[in-house]
């Protein structure tokens, strides 16, 4: 085959012996295999190369496609703010009135001069300046902590370095040889500084108080240097030379006033400062909800509260630059910023002060019967029962080492008393609840025997004997036993004398959760920060897993009232669900969230605080028969409420009292006996518009029955001040 091939190639080169063949096609070549021509791969790899080519464009037209459309905003955004600097100021917070438009907390104006602390500040640059503000301006001198004049001292970079010298080698690097982080050798450093260093002259002083306002805040972030007695040529100084120390300025500060005198001052709660900032505790929750560590903000009670309504919106100015590095052609935009929004209560200021004359006179003449001793004062609170609102809150607390006295609104909130039988309607509504009673039940009243503990029994049982009553009765006659028959059938157990109780914590914890639901011993809801729950002692068990002896006992007690704490809030609160056949609203005292009018007025509702239902408890049918001996209480012959006095509508009511002895220093065996006298009370019986809680605790004789008196007096007040 390959002789035919190469005959067939010497013929056609010499009939075409004019064109030249490749060397490789000679019919020489031909016989040698190795001589042929390779197939060439410069061609793919072309192909190949051009593909990647391709194919990295393609990804890369998709990247910048991506983000322009799905993340250009971001971009532009990001561009924009590395161009401008936003410097914020401060805005005064919101006010709070009374009912009729009373200021009780406003805002009082004053001068100030303020420095905003210059982008990539060196410690040098800080100090430099702190030195230029002191020889222009009388900074006073504010209480600094050694740590605060070492930091100064070490601002000056010659006093860095000496201290740097004193460093060993532990206080450079760990036991491996590794650098320490630059913080920790800084503290290191701090602890080379020596005592003689930072006994600074009082020009220092002062020179080291305004370093630590500039140093302690964030860039471009304003700080008071001086906002309290700022006098006009200390403004104009620090105006003329806001060219020569940039972030030096003028402006205005504000604080708190209370025009309202103390009436409920204590209820307001308090606003921080500007150098305490917010709280380092809760540090994080307020800087990611936009604040700065120097803001101020309410720390307590309603102030607290309500702080993201009070809390002003910052003024604020956007400064952009055309080149921010060179600090060229600047632009400002001015954002006025905003007041805070204002709070109107549910309270007048007038009839709260009725409310403490009234609570006054009556502990006035408990201390000059001599029954106040031990007594740390006298409580009362008013709320409407549709509304949840409450009009007064007041108290009277008494320094038992001074027995000077002053106002204590706050205390209806925070301090818990035994409250003695009123805690009775409840009870019962709780043998409603569990199917242990029916309809107008009745027990027997009898003195109760337990082994080992001392008998308990009705006020009544000893002079009339052993009876039996319904529910009527029982709450009309105040029936201690009534309320402990009901516990025994919560235990499954059969009264009999001198009877030994097993463990029935399960049914503690019923009569507990039944009061709870009432609000007795739990959160109110309402809207002030930090209220007190009431104490109810939960050490059942000893570490060995006996019952605690007497536990039982209490049981019986906490039916009727003489054991567990709660807050006359707590009893409004419940006396008020009561009222409204099992309906519990959170009480408030706050009716509505209003607008800036000018010239610091206000100006449109712009929130109305509505009723909150927090439960609704038992049967509306059960509650017939709770209502009228409460009724009967107040207005029968025999009733424990019967010397109220004449009120325009008729008043149905609980009184209580409660047992609290005394440890006795000179007898330990004679306990000083003391008692809480309490009541809660509604208005009118029908349709009840308003209910009444007054706790008078720890008077030696509760025989003046000043809650009757004080009831009917309050109940007068608000008809007299409302009812118009």
């Amino acid at each position: 085959m390959k002789e035919k091939l190469t005959d067939k190639f010497k013929t056609l080169q010499k009939e075409y012996s004019w064109l030249k063949l490749p060397q490789f096609l000679t019919p020489e070549t031909l016989k040698n295999k190795h001589m042929m021509p390779k197939k060439s791969h410069i061609p793919f790899r072309l192909n190949f190369l051009f593909f990647i080519v391709f194919a990295l464009f393609v990804t890369l037209l998709a990247q910048l496609a991506y983000l322009q459309i799905a993340n250009g905003d971001f971009f532009r955004t990001k561009i924009e703010l590395d161009e401008k600097t936003v410097v914020k100021g401060n805005a005064p917070r919101g006010q709070i009135f009374d009912e009729k438009g009373e200021v009780l907390v406003g805002n009082q104006s004053k001068s100030a001069i303020l420095y905003t602390k210059q982008e990539a500040m060196s410690t040098s640059k800080m100090l430099e300046t702190a030195h230029r503000i002191t020889d222009l301006l009388d900074i006073p001198a504010e209480e600094l902590t050694d740590r605060d004049k070492k930091d100064y001292w070490l601002a000056d970079q010659e006093n860095l370095k000496l201290a740097q010298k004193r460093l060993k080698k532990e206080d450079l690097s760990d036991a491996k040889g590794e650098p320490l982080p630059n913080s920790v050798i800084y503290q290191n450093t701090v602890a080379k500084v020596k005592d003689s260093e930072i006994d600074f002259s009082e020009e220092e002083l002062k020179t080291a108080t305004i370093y630590k306002k500039i140093s302690g805040v964030l860039a471009m972030m304003p700080v008071y240097i001086k906002n309290k007695d700022v006098t006009t040529e200390e403004l104009a100084i620090a105006a003329e030379h806001s060219a020569d120390i940039p972030g030096l300025s003028t402006g205005m500060d504000w604080s708190r006033e209370y025009p309202a005198e103390d009436s409920m001052k204590t209820i307001l709660g308090t606003v921080s400062t500007d150098k305490s900032g917010v709280p380092v505790e809760q540090s994080e929750k307020y800087l990611g909800n936009g604040y700065s560590r120097n803001d101020r903000v309410g720390l307590s009670y309603l102030e607290k509260y309500y702080e993201p309504v009070l809390r002003g919106t910052k003024p604020s100015t956007e400064i952009t630059y055309e080149d921010k590095k060179e600090k060229t052609n600047p632009h400002q935009k001015v954002y006025e910023g905003e007041k805070g929004k204002n709070l109107v209560l549910t309270i007048d200021v007038e009839f709260q002060k009725q409310i403490e004359k009234i609570l006054e006179s009556g502990f006035s003449i408990l201390e000059s019967n001599g029954r106040t001793k031990y007594s740390e004062g006298i409580y009362a609170v008013v709320m409407e029962n549709k509304t949840g609102a409450v009009k007064a809150m007041a108290g009277i607390e008494r320094d038992l080492e001074t027995g000077k006295k002053k106002k204590d609104a706050l205390g209806t909130i925070n301090k818990a008393f035994t409250p003695g039988s009123i805690v009775k309607p409840a009870m019962i509504m709780g043998g409603y609840r569990n199917n242990i009673i029916s309809g107008n039940a009745v027990y027997l009243d009898e003195p109760i025997q337990l082994d080992g503990d001392n008998v308990k029994q009705s006020v009544f049982t000893g002079y009339e004997g052993p009876q039996k009553l319904n529910v009527v009765d029982a709450l009309r006659k105040s029936s201690n036993v009534y309320m402990m028959k009901i516990v025994f059938d919560m235990m499954g157990e059969t009264y009999e004398p001198n009877m030994i109780l097993g463990d029935h914590m399960d049914v503690f914890n019923t009569v507990r959760q039944n009061f709870q639901d009432f609000g007795l011993g739990a959160p109110t809801g309402i809207d002030i920060a930090g209220e007190s729950f009431g104490l109810s002692p939960k050490d059942f068990y000893h570490p060995d897993g006996s019952m605690v002896q007497g536990r039982m006992g209490n049981l019986l007690d906490l039916s009727y009232g003489n054991f567990d704490t709660y807050t006359p809030m707590q009893l409004a609160q419940y006396v008020s669900t009561i009222a409204n056949d099992g309906v519990k609203l959170a009480p408030h005292i706050v009716s509505g969230i209003y607008g800036n009018g000018p010239d610091g007025t206000i100006s449109g509702l712009e929130e109305k605080i509505q009723p909150k239902v927090m439960a609704t408890i038992g049967d509306k049918k059960d509650y017939k028969y709770i209502k009228q001996g409460m009724y009967e209480v107040v207005n029968t012959y025999d009733g424990t409420g019967n010397d109220m006095g004449p009120t325009k509508y008729e008043v149905s009511g609980k009184t209580g009292t409660a047992e609290v002895p005394r440890d006795n220093p000179k007898d330990p065996y004679n306990p000083i006996e003391l008692y809480n006298s309490t009541m809660i009370a509604y208005t009118p019986s029908k349709d009840p518009e308003v209910s009444v809680a007054v706790v008078i605790p720890h008077i030696t004789d509760e025989s003046d029955k000043l809650n009757t008196a004080l009831t009917t007096q309050i109940i007068n007040a608000y008809t007299e001040f409302y009812d118009k």
